[in-house]
């Protein structure tokens, strides 16, 4: 890969540790991609979205972890909303294999390598 490309994030905080998964499997040396994780770790504060769309803006795409706990994430459907608005493409991932839930506006697919190399790759 010529480029590191940045992606962000967009989880429900239940769904971390999935996040962590993502995270940990990209930097295995056979990966087919890189990629910066820009999502924001720090609890809800006052300028918390201001902080969240400078790293939207700065994003090649953004993968949002879909679950069931995404149905209830005000935070990760704003972060969705967010990137919409800012023109930053949306790969939805099913964050578990026995969860196959649907979040509005977003496509999903299975997690699995080739779909997140092309949709990184592609950006």
């Amino acid at each position: 890969m010529a480029d590191k490309k940045v992606i962000f994030v967009a989880f429900a905080i239940e769904d971390e540790r999935a996040r962590d998964l993502l995270k940990g499997q990209s930097l295995h040396t056979d990966s087919p991609f890189e990629y910066i994780d820009m999502s924001v770790k720090e609890a809800y504060t006052e300028d918390w979205k201001a902080k969240v769309r400078t790293r939207i803006r700065r994003s090649h795409g953004v993968i949002a972890l879909i679950s069931k706990n995404s149905l209830s994430s005000s935070g990760q459907k704003w972060e969705i909303a967010c990137a919409r608005e800012e023109g930053v493409p949306v790969l939805g991932i099913w964050a578990y294999s026995d969860d196959r839930t649907s979040a509005v506006g977003v496509t999903t697919k299975a997690w699995g390598w080739e779909t997140i190399a092309n949709f990184i790759d592609g950006r």
